[in-house]
């Protein structure tokens, strides 16, 4: 039910010409390097990819950026769900998949060996 208010949203604003068809990536996001924790890397991300470049504002000095599509992203539960959403809203989709973590087994005694 979710999906299908986010597609109506999305056929409003290509109807309005606001978007066009764009070009997404599709991704699961890594694990934060600062944390041990794994929260946020479960769920599939449909992000848009970069269309314009970012200039320098003569007055403040400032970053600033006119593509205002790069704010949009969808979260999924899986990856099926989210290449379904791409293609049923007709973008052009790059899905790139998870590298798997290495885990090496360590104790606490190796430390003095």
């Amino acid at each position: 039910m979710a999906e299908e208010k986010i597609l109506r949203s999305l056929c409003f604003l290509r109807m309005t010409g606001f978007i066009g068809l764009m070009k997404v990536k599709i991704y699961k996001p890594a694990k934060n390097a600062m944390q041990s924790g794994v929260a946020n890397t479960k769920d599939w991300v449909v992000e848009t990819e970069k269309e314009n470049t970012r200039y320098i504002e003569p007055i403040m000095g400032w970053t600033g950026n006119s593509d205002m599509k790069k704010q949009l992203k969808f979260y999924f539960a899986t990856k099926e769900a989210a290449i379904d959403f791409a293609e049923r809203s007709g973008h052009e989709y790059e899905v790139i998949e998870p590298k798997q973590r290495k885990f090496v087994p360590k104790s606490y005694a190796s430390n003095f060996q």
